[in-house]
């Protein structure tokens, strides 16, 4: 079933995004996103994944994996540590959707150096380093 998405569903769908990029880090649920967009709970989930593509949920452990990586790679908290500032409560589930989205485990990423990180600018970093579930399969090798 196709769900349409009228202009003033995405301007309210935007106030629920623009509250994830923003408090990422407090306890979000999907009825507290969907009263940022004026929406009832289910929806809000369909309005959000037909805009967007992905669940509510997804787009905001997106936003902590994220700021997660950003935390891992300055090296000055531990895992654990991230996990509890970016707003994740369960050390499991962050590790486990950290590993799925980054294709690493956040202690393996934070081992690895980024030295070649510094020198590339913020506003290119940030596309560079975002996670995502649709990473490109590697290319297979011609017969």
């Amino acid at each position: 079933m196709l769900v349409a998405v009228t202009p003033e569903d995405l301007a309210h769908l935007r106030r629920a995004r623009d509250l994830m990029d923003r408090e990422y880090a407090s306890p979000l649920d999907v009825p507290a996103m969907a009263r940022a967009a004026l929406m009832s709970p289910s929806h809000f989930s369909r309005q959000f994944r037909a805009a967007y593509g992905e669940t509510p949920y997804g787009y905001l452990m997106t936003r902590r994996i994220e700021r997660a990586k950003a935390l891992l790679r300055l090296g000055k908290l531990s895992v654990t540590e991230v996990c509890v500032e970016v707003g994740c409560t369960s050390l499991g589930s962050f590790s486990a959707r950290f590993t799925e989205l980054v294709g690493e485990t956040p202690s393996a990423y934070r081992a690895r150096t980024h030295d070649s990180l510094a020198v590339v600018p913020g506003c290119h970093l940030k596309g560079l380093t975002r996670p995502s579930r649709f990473r490109e399969a590697a290319p297979r090798p011609s017969s």
